[in-house]
């Protein structure tokens, strides 16, 4: 809880002794690790409360659904009673409280959707969720970059299959400025995508995509808390990894730098971290290890909960300064081994062996070691950790979908709506290249003069004109649209995600100016 009297982040206690965080080191990363049942969650809400408290925003993966339960005041009991007075908590002012929370879903099932488009994406980290090879994952790149190239956005799934087949068909026209693009990398990527869809991407790719900036609201003083439900994304690991980097990659990006300061900007908590680093290639490595590295300069704590230290690779493990480390189990060789690294991880108290009390901790007890002021690791000490305000476990499904409902962001991101944008763009130009006349344009010399698809001479001055006037069209609306963008996308690109203002304000100079350029 936050210890308002010396403005720490009380933790617990290790026999009369105080075991806190200092707000100001609390950016510095760190892990919450142990066996199942050993008190993972329950370290988890006590921090994430704390900051709340604070004013901090958190985020965190609701693996199992037990931690929607911090809208509601915790319940009293026996229990609970005891672990007040065993703590002194009454001093601190500790009392049951709710907490401003966001409730949030991929799929919408158990909370608001959660979407963001295919363009904020980027080609590497969409080619690791569809298991791209190397060439593969060029060919998403050259196509990514000629979408770009022509200002055409790609959002859902939908503009992605139509961009790759429109390259595809045109490969020779590209090959010479993008290099070769083989249809048979295509096809590929295609049925990836197509694979993908049937886990819920057609869900997650779409609009309105979401805008950090949405997530630093306070409510009452208290940061709000954005609970991303899993229970059914934690079933598709490539996803779930995908996501978690790309949230990491979008704060880096999104936030300015602020230096160090006296408290978090926000804190995330990646449940099941195993996830984001399995099988993960050495660029993607490489990339999590940069942004853990840097992101504390913008403000953002990142806390790693996993059941074993040895989750995380040493290059990031090696840059957590805050760790809780509940009970191990060492029943094998190798867990023996394990359990002796994550002891010979911590600054070594003389009261305790590390190794023996790691192995035998209680559930709720743990070894933390944290930064003090200066941003030295502490001693490690055996600790009791605090009880949380709020109430541990699940809500049921008619409190989720008031607590849904009735917040701030509803309104703005549960209707999905699709603008223009590749495929449509796409559909219009496959139109003109078959050589047929929309149904408001005149019909060409020598037909019946019926309104509707009709072939157009394709030699006749008329058409080379009017293709001439669309081209001229085409360059002076991406001019004055990229203008237009500068204002018109500054006030709605944070409703549509950063990258995007500059195109919808294309989009719309080209919406504009082609009506003077019709035929």
């Amino acid at each position: 809880m936050y210890d308002k009297q010396d403005g720490t982040i009380l933790l617990g206690k290790s026999g009369d002794k105080k075991v806190f965080i200092y707000p100001k080191m609390a950016n510095r990363h760190g892990m919450i690790c142990g066996a199942t049942g050993t008190g993972k969650t329950i370290t988890l809400k006590v921090l994430a409360e704390s900051f709340s408290d604070m004013g901090v925003p958190v985020f965190l993966a609701d693996v199992k659904g037990d931690l929607a339960g911090f809208c509601m005041p915790g319940k009293d009991s026996e229990d609970m009673q005891s672990r007040i007075k065993r703590f002194g908590l009454e001093e601190y002012g500790f009392d049951y409280d709710s907490y401003p929370a966001n409730f949030w879903d991929v799929y919408g099932e158990k909370g608001m959707p959660l979407r963001t488009t295919v363009s904020e994406m980027g080609p590497m980290l969409l080619a690791r969720i569809l298991g791209l090879n190397d060439t593969q994952t060029d060919v998403l790149s050259i196509v990514f970059k000629i979408a770009d190239d022509n200002e055409m956005l790609l959002i859902d799934t939908k503009d992605l299959k139509s961009m790759l087949n429109y390259v595809s068909e045109h490969n020779k026209e590209y090959a010479s400025e993008y290099g070769n693009i083989a249809k048979q990398s295509v096809n590929a990527i295609i049925r990836a995508i197509v694979a993908l869809e049937g886990e819920g991407a057609d869900q997650f790719f779409g609009e309105p995509a979401l805008s950090i900036s949405d997530w630093f609201l306070q409510n009452s003083g208290k940061g709000t808390i954005q609970v991303l439900d899993c229970q059914k994304l934690i079933n598709k690991p490539r996803m779930y990894a995908t996501f978690l980097l790309w949230m990491m990659s979008e704060l880096f990006e999104t936030l300015p730098e602020v230096g160090d300061p006296d408290k978090p900007k926000m804190v995330f908590f990646f449940d099941e971290a195993h996830m984001l680093f399995d099988d993960a290639p050495k660029v993607l490595l490489s990339r999590i290890e940069q942004v853990v590295k840097l992101i504390r300069s913008k403000g953002v704590g990142i806390y790693f909960v996993t059941q074993n230290p040895r989750d995380i690779p040493d290059a990031i493990l090696a840059q957590l300064g805050n760790k809780v480390e509940h009970a191990l189990h060492a029943y094998t060789p190798a867990e023996q081994k394990s359990a002796k690294a994550a002891a010979m991880s911590f600054r070594e108290n003389p009261d305790f062996d590390t190794y023996d009390t790691l192995l035998s901790l209680g559930t709720g007890e743990a070894l933390v070691s944290v930064l003090d002021e200066k941003g030295v690791p502490t001693v490690v000490e055996k600790t009791s950790i605090l009880p949380p305000q709020s109430l541990m476990g699940p809500i049921d499904d008619t409190t989720r979908e008031n607590e849904i409902r009735s917040g701030m962001l509803f309104s703005r991101y549960n209707d999905f709506f699709d603008r223009d944008s590749a495929y449509e763009f796409l559909q219009r130009n496959q139109t003109l290249v078959e050589g047929e006349v929309p149904a408001e344009a005149e019909p060409a010399e020598g037909t019946s003069g019926k309104k509707g698809k009709e072939k157009v001479d394709k030699n006749s001055m008329s058409y080379k004109t009017r293709k001439a006037a669309q081209s001229v069209a085409k360059t002076a609306s991406g001019t004055v649209g990229r203008e237009v963008g500068k204002t018109v996308g500054g006030a709605i690109g944070g409703r549509f995600g950063k990258t995007l203002g500059g195109n919808i304000g294309s989009s719309i100079g080209r919406n504009f100016l082609g009506v003077f350029f019709k035929s």
